[in-house]
Formats: structure tokens, C-alpha cells, sequence
């Protein structure tokens, strides 16, 4: 068994008055078979989970053992234990765990115990965001009409969940109309550092987290580890059980250039998607780097790093830097926490800075922000990539069945038989012609999009321009 002093390897930070404990990654530098320097951020942050959980008797010297051997191009990966900070459920998959620990209270009550001590064991939070029909639209008040319809059909529902906030601890409920899960936990949930306070001693340690969509990896754009999972696993997580993971394989993409006048972070997201998907990084993890992630907004990152299920990845990390802590004081988190994020992350080397030693990969893909060009997703699948000036060609030659007339037909019979469906549509008093290749807005609910609000401005704006009425895009049909 690998030795390991692991008490005396515990350190503490001094963030305006307070102390402030945390197990430092250096102190493996001896047993690490990569420079600490060199160590990607993603293997970093596993590194000081398993470090943390060993101090407290649940994982191993030989868990760290495991983990501190990464180096690019392993052959052997096993696996290792790690166990996130806290747990993100969505209604579809939350509400089920809500009814398995009403059950096991029941359970334990039946067997003459106290059912209060059935309780989430790693902090959970369920965020009421799918359920939302749109029952009224187009007029002032549509949203707040839809929101209490919703109570109305699914009153038993919020009952169980306004009774499961109050019952359980270590569990908080988002509820319906607040916003998407993943903006929910990236503007207000989601911490980027950790701070627990137990038996009088804080103890900080990096935020990460399983969550029970596959869009969960939106706040991996604020230096955040996370990604999705399945109900059990999630489950089994929310009651202390440690997920297991292989020694991970990282790819990093190295960022140089600035994006153009008038390109889009959807423009961007769609060229990474490409990239990566011809790479094939599926079951890994992505982490981005170089002299241009700086020039990237946090939102424009949220944007690429949600979009990790679309090129496969397990998660697609972006560091910590000054761009975290603006957007981290933008969204209204207190300054006080803001200035222990930066003094831990500057502390175990996750800070990201320009002039600092660039990490190594299991691979390396470059991208030059300034050859992004503006592109549309599809036509058939949404990770696809079309130039907007091939939007045209690429469309036609996808749906050539419907729009080309078959061989052998007179032109009198193909114009009757196979004339392209014409639909009329009567929007606010003003007429126009559907048919295939016709472009319409019917909403914006993406969260590719919603995780950009310049994204949303620009698809919105469009609104007063006179191309969409009532809430529908006029329609203008393909050259």
C-alpha cells in the first residue's frame, strides 16, 4: 500500500480575517508522475478530491496512488473513486428521488427507527424547469398565466415537493418559472470554491457536481467540474456513495485569435462541435487553454461547454481566471466569497493566468477564433455545421427527395403530383405562403442559447425589426 501522511498534509488560507483549511495538490508533488504545473485543471481538481475524501477514511492512499500517476498517452487506466461536492436534479429525474427517500423514511418508520434521519447525505438541489407548458403566448402576463396553470395541473406534485424542502435537510427546491436548470446553476447555484464549516473549522475545496441532464456541463464554462449523469447514479451520489471514473484521458484545445465582427459564441459552439467530433472525444474530457481563452466572455464559454454531450465529451472545462470572478460579482455573488475563489484557486494552481506553463494532453487540437465564420446547425442534426453562404446548397441537397421531381415524370405530372406542400398562414391580419425551405422562429428555449444572453438579444431583436409577429418569425424562403 502507497504511504501517505495525510493529516499533516493539510493547509490553510488567510482570506481577509478569517482561516481557511484545504488539502493543497502540492503536496503530492513527490508522487506525481506529471509536474504539478504541467497537470491539466481537470485532473487537478479530481486529484484534490480524492486527496480530501482520504484525510476523512473513505478513500484510499491507493485512490491517490491511482490518480497521481496521469500522464498523457496512458495505456492502463483504472479506475478511482470520487465523490462531488453536491448533486443537480431536474424535475423529470428529481421528483422520482424526492419519492425514493419519502419511501426509505417510510421504510425506516415501519422498522421502528427515526425516519428523520433519512437525509440526502451530499447537498442536492432540484430545479423545477421542464414541466412549464405554454398554454398562453404572445400577449403581457403569458408567462406568469403559464407558470400558474402549472400549479393547477400539478398540485399534488408541489404539495410532495413543498413538504420535501421542509422535511429533508441538505435539499433545496427551485421552483417553476425561475429559469432553465443549468443558468439556475450557473448564476446562483453553482460556487466555483466551497466553503464548509464543521466543528468550527472552514474547510474549502473545489465545486463539483453530478446532475441528472446531460447539459449539466454548461457550468464547466465557470471553472466548474460537472456532468451528467443517470437517476441512480445520481442518487447513489446524493446518499454518499462515491462515483467511480478511469484515470481520465484529456484533451485540450488550445485557443489562439479573436472572433470576428459579428460572428456569434453559436458560431463558435457549432466549429468546436466540428472539431472535436472529428477528433472523437467521447467518454472524455475536454479542457480549454492558450493565449485567447481570455478573449472568450464567460457566457460565450457556458456556450461551448454546454454543448460537451453534442461532441460526446464527459465534461469540457475552462479554468478559473479574472473573466470568472467578474462574471461571478455580475451575477451578485458576495465580494467575500469572490476573494476566497481566487485566493484558493491562485493557491492550488488552478488560477489561470497568460503567462503561465502551458499543461500537457493526451491530445491537442488548436483553433484560431479568427477563422470562425457565421453557420446555421443542421440541416438534420443540430451538432452539424453549414457556412451561412452554403446554407442554400446544403439544405437542398439534404431534402433533394421532396424538392427535386423524380425521374421519368412529365413536367405536367410532376408539377400537379409533386408540387412542393404550399401552407397559408394568417398572422395578425397578414398573410404568407409556407413551404419547404422556409425560415421561422417558433422559440428560443435552447439552452446552447439561453446560456448567452448576447445570443438572446440578438435572436430577439429581431422581434422589432418586423420579421416576427407575434411571437413567429416571418417567413422568407431559402435563394
Amino acid at each position: 500500500m502507497t504511504r501517505f501522511d495525510l493529516h499533516a498534509m493539510q493547509s490553510t488560507l488567510r482570506v481577509d480575517n478569517r482561516t481557511i483549511a484545504y488539502y493543497p495538490v502540492h503536496a503530492l508533488s513527490p508522487h506525481l508522475a506529471t509536474p504539478l504545473e504541467r497537470l491539466p485543471a481537470t485532473v487537478k481538481i479530481l486529484l484534490e478530491n480524492v486527496l480530501r475524501h482520504a484525510a476523512g477514511g473513505l478513500f484510499s492512499a491507493d485512490d491517490i496512488a491511482t490518480l497521481a500517476a496521469w500522464q498523457p498517452g496512458l495505456t492502463l487506466r483504472p479506475d478511482f473513486p470520487c465523490l462531488p461536492s453536491r448533486v443537480l436534479l431536474q424535475d423529470f429525474t428529481g421528483v422520482p428521488v424526492v419519492v425514493d427517500l419519502a419511501t426509505m423514511r417510510d421504510a425506516v418508520a415501519q422498522l421502528g427507527g427515526d425516519p428523520r434521519r433519512v437525509n440526502p447525505v451530499i447537498p442536492a438541489d432540484l430545479v423545477i424547469d421542464h414541466s412549464v407548458q405554454v398554454d398562453i403566448f404572445g400577449m403581457p402576463g403569458a408567462f406568469g398565466r403559464n407558470v400558474a396553470y402549472e400549479y393547477q395541473r400539478n398540485r399534488e406534485r408541489y404539495l410532495l415537493l413543498r413538504w420535501a424542502q421542509q422535511a429533508f435537510a441538505n435539499l433545496r427546491v427551485v421552483p417553476p418559472g425561475t429559469g432553465i436548470v443549468h443558468q439556475v446553476n450557473l448564476e446562483y447555484l453553482a460556487q466555483v470554491v466551497s466553503v464548509q464549516t464543521a466543528a468550527g473549522l472552514e474547510l474549502a475545496y473545489p465545486d463539483t457536481l453530478v446532475g441528472t441532464d446531460s447539459h449539466t456541463t454548461m457550468v464547466n464554462g465557470m471553472g466548474v467540474l460537472g456532468w451528467g449523469v443517470g437517476g441512480i447514479e445520481a442518487e447513489a451520489v446524493l446518499l454518499g456513495e462515491p462515483t467511480y471514473l478511469t484515470v481520465p484521458e484529456v484533451v485540450g484545445v488550445r485557443l489562439t485569435g479573436r472572433l470576428r465582427e459579428g460572428v456569434t459564441a453559436t458560431d463558435l459552439v457549432l466549429t468546436v462541435t466540428q472539431l472535436l467530433r472529428t477528433i472523437g472525444v467521447v467518454a472524455k474530457f475536454v479542457e480549454f487553454y492558450g493565449p485567447s481563452v481570455q478573449a472568450l466572455a464567460l457566457p460565450d464559454r457556458a456556450t461551448i461547454a454546454n454543448m460537451a454531450p453534442e461532441y460526446g465529451a464527459t465534461a469540457a472545462l475552462f479554468p478559473i481566471d479574472t473573466e470568472t470572478l467578474t462574471y461571478l460579482r455580475l451575477t451578485g455573488r458576495p465580494e467575500a466569497h469572490v476573494r476566497v475563489v481566487e485566493a484558493y484557486a491562485r493557491a492550488q494552481g488552478l488560477f489561470h493566468t497568460p503567462t503561465e506553463m502551458e499543461p500537457v494532453f493526451d491530445q491537442v487540437a488548436e483553433l484560431d477564433l479568427s477563422t470562425v465564420e457565421t453557420s446555421l446547425a443542421g440541416p438534420r442534426r443540430p451538432q452539424d455545421r453549414v457556412p451561412l453562404p452554403q446554407t442554400s446548397r446544403s439544405f437542398r441537397a439534404a431534402f433533394a427527395e421532396q424538392l427535386t421531381p423524380s425521374a421519368g415524370k412529365t413536367a405536367t405530372a410532376t408539377a400537379v403530383a409533386e408540387r412542393p406542400p404550399v401552407v397559408q398562414v394568417q398572422i395578425d391580419g397578414q398573410a404568407a405562403t409556407l413551404t419547404h425551405g422556409a425560415v421561422a422562429i417558433a422559440a428560443i428555449t435552447s439552452c446552447t442559447n439561453t446560456s448567452n444572453p448576447e445570443v438572446m438579444v440578438a435572436a430577439g431583436s429581431r422581434i422589432g425589426s418586423g420579421d416576427i409577429l407575434s411571437g413567429a418569425c416571418w417567413p422568407h424562403a431559402l435563394p
